[in-house]
């Protein structure tokens, strides 16, 4: 079965950056979609970002485009996240998550079949 392990979270200032990643084990990177999801209490699960097996497009939530980075290293077999310019609704456990249905497009709203543990990001002053 594919697990999913993901470091990285820490405490942030405003403005500043972090790096995420998602160690896969079980599988190929080249099987699945995978998504980024965050968790913060009193909230809903919100999607952050996912990226496409076969054509490596990424799909960003509109909260995070153009401040966070998806991509992936099949050879180390991680998925990452780079954050950048964050802020305190940032703040929640970050999720990395496998989907084996065979999408045209990766979509945040899609089944995901394998999920990590989460690493937790908090952002404060």
């Amino acid at each position: 079965q594919v697990q999913l392990v993901e470091s990285g979270g820490a405490v942030a200032p405003p403005g500043g950056s972090l790096r995420l990643s998602c160690v896969v084990s079980g599988g190929s990177l080249d099987s699945y979609d995978f998504g980024w999801f965050r968790q913060a209490p009193g909230r809903q699960r919100e999607g952050v970002a996912c990226i496409t097996r076969h054509t490596g497009k990424v799909y960003y939530g509109d909260s995070v485009l153009g401040r966070f980075t998806f991509s992936k290293d099949n050879a180390k077999n991680t998925v990452y996240l780079q954050l950048d310019n964050l802020n305190p609704r940032d703040t929640g456990v970050y999720l990395c998550a496998a989907s084996s249905r065979l999408y045209t497009q990766c979509t945040l709203n899609g089944r995901y079949d394998y999920w990590g543990q989460g690493t937790p990001v908090t952002v404060s002053s």
